[in-house]
């Protein structure tokens, strides 16, 4: 019996890989978005290849906005995952009625307040085995 061990933090986000590569790719071209259920047309975050609430399997992309709240935050000084420099900053940004985990960028982690306003800047992480760019949902402040 072998096992695969998981040495790359960051998604495979390849359609060879994931079902929501669309995600990726809209957030590279600077676009953050969610599924929309074709069911009962609820949009959930994260996005998802089937709904919570009904079931169904069938979705369409839905666009959010680029702009947000912070909800809530935490600064990381110490113990943080590989790829990212100190201090990082945590949060949850509410987007159009959803909650986004998702780091805050440029931000001086002593004037980041709850209920600041923030804007979307994707973060490209590192690029996967066949060098293509990979992006992590990230905001900055507004």
């Amino acid at each position: 019996m072998s096992y695969f061990r998981a040495i790359d933090p960051f998604p495979l986000e390849s359609a060879e890989h994931n079902r929501l590569h669309e995600f990726y790719a809209r957030l590279g071209a600077g676009k953050l978005s969610t599924t929309r259920c074709g069911g009962c047309g609820r949009t959930a975050w994260p996005p998802r290849v089937f709904c919570p609430e009904c079931g169904s399997d069938a979705f369409t992309w839905a666009e959010l906005p680029g702009e947000g709240v912070v909800h809530g935050f935490t600064v990381q000084e110490t113990g943080l995952p590989a790829g990212f420099d100190g201090p990082r900053v945590f949060a949850i940004v509410k987007v159009d009625g959803h909650r986004v985990f998702t780091i805050l960028v440029t931000a001086d982690p002593s004037r980041v307040q709850i209920g600041q306003r923030v804007r979307l800047m994707p973060l490209r992480v590192t690029d996967d085995a066949k060098g293509q760019p990979r992006w992590l949902p990230a905001f900055t402040p507004a």
